[in-house]
């Protein structure tokens, strides 16, 4: 008798008899364990199709991009079967159906923007033509009594030329014995070099800031200029600004770690390693610094805790991370850790991304929405960190009560490794790290501000596609955090770098601290 793949207690209750009647006791016995174990093998298999579809449909979503994120699943297999899809038809098709999230606040039109007071104006006059110089009714000639102004930002191309530099000669003709002297060589960044400072510090912030490889630079200057340059050459004048500015890196670092609040972020960078294997190693840069103040960049071979362990030392302050475990366990016995709202948000908007119509992610997402609502709210009406932080404790810690339970029951039902429970997990493990910001007024909900630094790393990687050798990091770790700094204290960074660069190898090393962006800026 065949026995269909269920088990015993969705069969019929006659055929179960019949089974119990014609089989011996043992028997039945085996064959109800051997139906309960198929049972759960077909929930295993049925729990592994789940997981494997989120997998597919994140998969998806990445190759397609973000308009993808508000398709079906049904209409994302249409997509795989359509060859040479653009983004422009799939943000289109995304157009049918949207994710029911609370819409973001439009933003008013600020209305024509005002050209900066600091650029220099160059004025254009521009005369009435004759006709309008003669008064139409009398014929007597007009006068001028006035002008109707506009601006513009304008612009003019780069210019090259070739700076000439002549030093005195002197002699006392009637004292030849003294012989001749010659004025003082101004100091340079690369002494005896074929370019002046200017073009080397433009070498270095169309890089680094501007993300314009070596090669291409070469390729321009041969095309304005005529003159051949080798890569090799202008990486040359790159790692010498680099080596100059290490030292000024360290004193950031010390700057950093003499505060309280310190965020940190890590982002992977390849390296080549001249070996033979013609492979590139996979190195890191890690990022620590505070909101609106100086950043450092340290570069490290590995992701290893060796790295945040030996930078941030004996700190005893406020340390933000995501949940990588490599920042537990180090700095100073009273450091305290603190966690981030934009990952855990980011989790569970993931979830909503692999299934539109999940009310309790969409749910979660809105709840933390709101948190990050109150501190813009507070941002916009220029509140101190006291009244914002009395804002939070107000409005914040009732939420977070709610959430909380929210995330706990959402875990109890959700698939233990479905990207719900995966994030109901993440938030849940942090919980204390991220509840940190209502005892510490200075906290920030999140590491944003380290996150938008590290993106034009990522913008660098596309272009420059990977660090020269494992000697080179330090230097261009030194060189971003160099310009990441100025954008943020909002230093030009040329002005900068043209101020500190001539004459920094024979400063003294004791004083170098007396040269950070932060200390220039402010004596600026």
């Amino acid at each position: 008798m065949s026995v269909p793949f269920t088990s015993l207690k969705t069969l019929d209750p006659e055929l179960v008899n019949q089974l119990q009647e014609a089989l011996p006791d043992s028997l039945f016995t085996e064959l109800q364990g051997a139906l309960s174990v198929d049972q759960d093998r077909l929930k295993l298999a049925e729990y592994k199709i789940r997981i494997l579809e989120e997998r597919l449909r994140l998969l998806r979503i990445e190759k397609y991009g973000p308009g993808s994120e508000k398709l079906s699943d049904l209409q994302l297999e249409l997509l795989e079967l359509e060859p040479g899809v653009s983004s422009i038809e799939v943000e289109a098709e995304s157009q049918r159906g949207q994710l029911d999230l609370p819409l973001k606040k439009a933003r008013q039109h600020p209305g024509r923007q005002e050209l900066p007071a600091n650029l220099a104006r160059v004025e254009q006059i521009i005369a009435c033509p004759p006709a309008q110089c003669v008064c139409a009714q009398c014929g007597k000639e007009t006068v001028v009594i006035g002008y109707e102004s506009a601006e513009q930002l304008d612009v003019e191309p780069a210019k090259y030329f070739v700076r000439v530099t002549k030093r005195e000669k002197r002699a006392c003709k009637a004292c030849e014995e003294q012989g001749v002297q010659c004025a003082p060589l101004p100091v340079r960044i690369i002494e005896k070099g074929l370019a002046s400072d200017r073009v080397v510090i433009d070498t270095v912030v169309s890089k680094y800031a501007d993300h314009v490889p070596l090669y291409r630079q070469s390729a321009i200057l041969e095309r304005e200029t005529g003159i051949e340059l080798s890569r090799a050459t202008l990486d040359g004048w790159v790692m010498r600004v680099g080596e100059l500015l290490r030292p000024i890196s360290g004193a950031m670092g010390q700057e950093l770690l003499k505060g309280d609040y310190i965020q940190a972020d890590e982002t992977s960078v390849g390296v080549q390693m001249h070996d033979g294997r013609g492979k590139n190693h996979l190195a890191y840069l890690w990022q620590y610094s505070r909101p609106g103040g100086a950043v450092v960049f340290e570069f490290r071979m590995g992701r290893e805790r060796e790295g945040p362990k030996r930078f941030l030392g004996n700190f005893e302050g406020i340390l933000q991370s995501d949940g990588y475990g490599a920042y537990d366990h180090i700095g100073g016995p009273k450091l305290v850790h603190a966690a981030c709202w934009a990952h855990a948000r980011r989790k569970f908007f993931e979830a909503v991304k692999l299934h539109p119509k999940d009310q309790t992610s969409i749910r979660v997402v809105a709840q933390m929405d709101e948190l990050f609502a109150m501190d813009a709210q507070a941002r916009e009406q220029n509140l101190s960190q006291s009244q914002r932080q009395l804002r939070r404790l107000e409005k914040a810690k009732p939420l977070l009560e709610q959430l909380k339970r929210e995330l706990e029951a959402a875990r109890a039902e959700a698939l233990p490794k479905s990207a719900l429970a995966k994030a109901c997990n993440y938030a849940l493990t942090l919980w204390p790290r991220l509840t940190r910001f209502l005892e510490h007024p200075q906290l920030e909900l999140s590491n944003n501000w380290v996150e938008n630094s590290m993106r034009p790393v990522a913008l660098g990687r596309k272009n420059w596609i990977h660090i020269g050798s494992q000697e080179a990091g330090p230097r261009v770790a030194a060189i971003l955090s160099i310009v990441e700094t100025c954008r943020r204290l909002k230093i030009p960074v040329r002005d900068y770098l043209a101020s500190i660069l001539p004459g920094l190898a024979n400063f003294p090393i004791n004083r170098v601290n007396e040269l950070t962006p932060s200390i220039w800026g402010a004596r600026r």
